[in-house]
């Protein structure tokens, strides 16, 4: 039983001898400034495109894809996994999850031999409570760290059958041609939260009848206790353990009445159905793109393009309509370097991931490649933005 399950882990994302292994500069992307990208690949199910552009001083954002053959045919025999982590407050808590959610997902499905919404929820759990013990830790030397924290967007495409789970407010929306007109229609598929959502202000009003100000309306946006504007992440302590709300925290973070359960939440919302072959394509993307663009017309760039580059085009009209909002020129947008660049538009990761219906009926008998990515991992700590497109 031991060696069927380190077998498994070997062979479910990772390369293998028999595998295709990519090389470090296919891996890595590449980057211009404050842009990386990786404009074509190949992942077990199809093509992907992914870009990252960098607005904060610091990139809050990080993302990873990773994809490879799967071992135990209970749980299907290909995988391909992206993970989308908006940060806030600091980059410590989207990098925490970058480097550990995606190896919880293989230890759970591992033990039960398979996908499912507990197994993620398992993920989600052993992610939150690590970044815990990491802020207990650093807390004496470091207690600003109890105010980061991170949206959690995760896509899992398993045995022919799409898992997404989410915090916070990324989203990701597929693609799905309707036949009888050849139209590609958008289809939002991640629960969203955020308080400018009246649903969400009723959940939180609902879990905390005993709190008036739960949310408030500030400078014209409602925010969960006057701070935060999504009301479930990894990570922002100081909304969810009282004894981390408190000096030597920053006065602005701080409550003045502590508090007896968590304000903010860390349980995702999974959404589960199985892949269609009119699905076409599957948009992942950090909030900072939909500031800017709609569902559908996110999707009609992805499909009136070519696939190479796609997640870059989506960068590109995102960031034309920032400047268009602010009355200037793309061009003289480009000009303006990380952290003056927030005033304008946030950090944007998209990830685009096509479908090939062929090769997913086909995952029982085809072997795929085994890849590993994290999108801007090369971006530089100072450069001045200059990208060509």
């Amino acid at each position: 039983m031991t060696e069927r399950l380190l077998n498994f882990l070997r062979s479910c994302w990772g390369p293998s001898t028999n595998q295709y292994v990519p090389s470090k500069v296919d891996a890595a992307g590449r980057q211009e400034g404050l842009l990386w990208y990786k404009d074509t690949g190949r992942h077990v199910n199809g093509d992907f495109s992914m870009a990252v552009i960098q607005a904060n001083g610091i990139i809050e954002d990080q993302s990873q894809l990773e994809s490879g053959s799967l071992s135990l045919h209970e749980f299907g025999p290909y995988g391909t996994f992206v993970g989308i982590y908006d940060g806030h407050g600091g980059p410590e808590t989207s990098q925490y999850i970058n480097n550990h959610l995606f190896q919880h997902l293989k230890s759970f499905a591992s033990e039960q031999q398979s996908m499912s919404a507990d197994v993620i929820r398992k993920a989600f759990e052993a992610t939150e409570e690590g970044f815990f013990s990491l802020v207990t830790k650093q807390w004496p030397t470091k207690p600003q760290i109890a105010a980061v924290g991170s949206c959690c967007l995760v896509g899992i495409i398993c045995n022919g059958t799409l898992y997404i789970a989410n915090l916070g407010d990324s989203r990701v929306v597929l693609g799905r041609l309707v036949k009888a007109t050849g139209e590609v229609l958008a289809t939002q598929l991640s629960e969203e939260h955020n308080a400018a959502i009246e649903s969400v202000r009723q959940e939180l009003h609902s879990v905390h009848p005993d709190d008036s100000r739960i949310v408030v309306l500030k400078h014209n946006v409602w925010r969960v206790k006057g701070l935060i504007q999504i009301s479930r992440s990894i990570g922002d302590v100081y909304l969810k353990k009282s004894e981390f709300n408190r000096e030597p925290l920053f006065a602005k973070f701080r409550l003045k009445e502590p508090f007896k359960r968590p304000i903010l939440s860390s349980e995702p919302s999974i959404f589960i159905q199985p892949l269609h072959p009119q699905d076409q394509f599957l948009i992942f993307a950090s909030d900072g793109l939909w500031e800017h663009l709609s569902n559908q017309e996110a999707v009609n760039i992805v499909q009136r393009n070519r696939r190479s580059g796609s997640a870059r085009m989506l960068i590109k009209a995102a960031l034309k309509e920032a400047a268009k909002k602010r009355e200037m020129r793309y061009s003289d947008l480009k000009k303006i370097d990380r952290g003056v660049r927030r005033h304008f538009h946030d950090d944007i990761t998209v990830v685009v991931v096509f479908l090939d219906s062929n090769l997913i009926s086909k995952a029982s008998s085809i072997r795929g490649p085994a890849l590993s990515v994290r999108g801007g991992s090369t971006l530089p700590a100072n450069s001045l933005a200059s990208y060509k497109w």
